[in-house]
């Protein structure tokens, strides 16, 4: 059980996810969470850091989709530079918004990835639905209440996930 909450990878950021190394492994479709994973729960818009490097990702021939939890008016205004796949009130961890982005994107689950900054509903919700997952270090300490709360847990569960993965090294 405590597998399926591992990540595929866990990186800083997702200023570090590796474009060679997605294309060499025909990564077609990149699902990204909002909070905590590109801004703050607290930001409205991206900064212009991400709106250069998702237009990166884009000049590369990548099809992106914000998937999150949030609601419409949250996700649609963050969606405003961005001009992205987008899908709200997702219910991560269910698998449903998934495969709606993935029928999106046109992609499937051997050439997605979901990248988040939370066990429970991105990398979870992710390897229920067969995707590849990366997870990422949060940007920011502050949290919605009930997402503080999970954090606690989240630490154990990447502990064990480090020390399995270096194991395997």
């Amino acid at each position: 059980m405590i597998r399926q909450l591992f990540p595929t990878d866990y990186i800083p950021s997702i200023f570090d996810l590796n474009i060679s190394e997605l294309k060499r492994n025909n990564i077609k479709g990149l699902i990204f969470d909002i909070d905590n994973t590109l801004v703050p729960f607290d930001v409205t818009h991206p900064s212009e850091k991400i709106i250069n490097f998702f237009e990166e990702l884009k000049s590369h021939g990548f099809k992106i989709c914000l998937v999150s939890n949030n609601t419409e008016e949250r996700v649609i205004k963050f969606n405003e530079r961005l001009k992205v796949f987008a899908i709200h009130k997702a219910s991560k961890p269910r698998s449903r918004s998934f495969k709606k982005a993935m029928a999106l994107m046109q992609t499937d689950q051997n050439n997605t990835i979901v990248i988040g900054d939370q066990i429970f509903t991105d990398v979870w919700g992710g390897n229920k639905a067969g995707i590849k997952t990366i997870l990422v270090v949060p940007v920011s300490e502050r949290d919605e209440w009930i997402t503080k709360i999970k954090r606690g847990l989240e630490r154990t569960v990447i502990r064990i996930y480090e020390r399995q993965r270096k194991k395997l090294k």
